[in-house]
């Protein structure tokens, strides 16, 4: 009897326990994923860990590694598997994800950052106009060749909408054209070569993409100054193009006679900025894409929408760097880097 009765109050005590362990309130789980890995997402990083710290929610921050998409679509597979309350995702392609993504949407708060998915159920988008930032871009490159001349484009891969609408932002503005609305954009082929008008002083010869490897990014540059010999100027539309570009002009001792203009804003970059050797870059405050990012599914789980606009797009103010301000914003820039380094 004794040996029963004390089975019995076991059994009691397990079930009670289980039952506490069932009712303990749930820590709000957020995450944060990128569309690759690169000096910039850890600015982005240094955002997250802000709000995560003035919101008080957990945040996880993934970088998709170099199989891109797949490793993507893997990570968030793992993340809505773990039941996790609020994702915010930069998509890599987009027209090619919204099925996913809509899907992702029924299953966990979802919103996208840095490059959007306007054809998806996500909530809000988070980012630069980048056909703006494109235009402001293209200013640089009328004030680095202001005679006028021929002109390259550097990007990873034109599938991400952001790609697509800077380098839009960056023709139209060199070739003079009315500003188009963001809604309605319409971009050239992306295959297009020798873009010009009777009334431009500039022609842009080609929009040369990458993949992401940094090897190629630099052969392109390389191999654009072998078969132009006229070359006034290289843009580089993501974080990594304009230093490769500058690898390839010094190696073939040709800094400062071919000019550079870009995105984003990594050291190299920064230096050559300084130093003269480039002429200025487009920054998209990243930091503020992280912070932003974790403040919007913060009140979204607490229950929160009046915050997001009709049309669904908060935008981040980019910021134009050039010798005048670079260092600057270049001290800022460091206290994000230490930030992320110190958690």
């Amino acid at each position: 009897m004794k040996t029963l009765r004390l089975a019995a109050l076991l059994l009691c005590a397990a079930a009670l326990f289980q039952l506490s362990c069932s009712r303990a309130p749930k820590e709000t789980t957020i995450a944060y994923v990128t569309n690759g890995v690169d000096p910039f997402w850890d600015l982005c990083a240094a955002g997250v860990r802000i709000g995560e710290k003035e919101f008080s929610i957990k945040c996880e921050v993934h970088m998709p590694g170099q199989e891109g998409l797949a490793d993507q679509q893997r990570i968030m597979e793992g993340l809505l598997a773990k039941g996790l309350d609020g994702i915010a995702i930069s998509p890599i392609d987009a027209d090619n994800q919204t099925e996913f993504l809509n899907d992702a949407a029924k299953r966990t708060k979802l919103i996208t950052h840095d490059a959007d998915a306007p054809k998806s159920d996500r909530m809000v988008y988070i980012g630069t106009d980048n056909y703006k930032a494109g235009r402001a871009l293209g200013k640089l490159v009328k004030e680095a060749i202001p005679e006028g001349g021929e002109v390259m484009l550097f990007v990873g891969r034109l599938e991400q909408l952001n790609a697509r609408q800077r380098r839009q932002g960056v023709i139209d503005e060199l070739l003079d054209r009315p500003a188009q609305e963001l809604a309605t954009l319409k971009t050239d082929p992306v295959d297009a070569k020798d873009l010009t008008t009777e009334d431009s002083k500039y022609t842009i010869l080609d929009t040369r993409t990458d993949a992401f490897d940094k090897a190629k990014a630099k052969s392109n540059a390389e191999d654009a100054m072998a078969k132009h010999e006229n070359l006034a100027c290289m843009v580089g539309l993501f974080a990594y193009n304009p230093p490769m570009c500058l690898d390839a002009i010094r190696e073939a001792d040709k800094l400062g006679k071919i000019k550079v203009c870009g995105f984003d804003e990594q050291d190299p970059l920064l230096q050559a900025i300084k130093d003269g050797h480039a002429h200025g870059t487009i920054s998209q405050q990243p930091w503020e894409y992280g912070y932003e990012s974790v403040k919007a599914l913060k009140k979204i789980l607490d229950g929160d929408t009046s915050f997001i606009p009709e049309n669904k797009y908060i935008e981040i103010p980019f910021l134009v760097v050039t010798k005048e301000n670079v260092e600057e914003f270049w001290a800022k820039k460091k206290e994000m880097v230490e930030l992320v380094k110190s958690k």
